[in-house]
């Protein structure tokens, strides 16, 4: 068993007939707590949650905590998953963002997270659209 949770974990498989071959499969439990960086090895804070969309059964949005001391002004937000690249030998996902892009993004707080169909949902598809393409979120 633990050489299996080892592969969930790193998403490398380097034993058995298919050596090497990457999985294709995460948990969402091996997900959840991630840290993530950005290009410039800044630390962008953690993954907090994954927004799954019903109609498709796909997890498109990976939630960021970001920010804060000490539990206390950490702001959440909602990152398009092809936004974000799994770096396997961290564990840990890369944002291909700076820094400010993050900062100045439509986030949330814990206690008050958006309604997903609703306006203020609607900001953050734009925002991360500008980025990322017209088809931002849909995969």
């Amino acid at each position: 068993m633990e050489k299996l949770e080892n592969d969930n974990l790193t998403g490398i498989n380097d034993t058995g007939k298919h050596a090497n071959t990457p999985l294709l499969y995460l948990t969402a439990s091996s997900i959840i707590k991630n840290k993530v960086f950005n290009n410039e090895d800044e630390n962008m804070g953690g993954v907090k949650d994954l927004m799954i969309n019903i109609s498709t059964g796909k997890i498109e949005y990976v939630i960021i905590e970001f920010g804060g001391f000490l539990g206390m002004g950490e702001k959440f937000f909602a990152i398009p998953l092809d936004s974000l690249t799994l770096d396997t030998e961290r564990e840990a996902f890369i944002l291909h963002q700076k820094r400010e892009v993050l900062e100045n993004a439509p986030g949330f707080d814990k206690d008050h997270w958006p309604k997903t169909n609703s306006h203020e949902w609607h900001s953050s598809q734009a925002y991360w659209g500008s980025f990322m393409g017209a088809n931002t979120g849909s995969r």
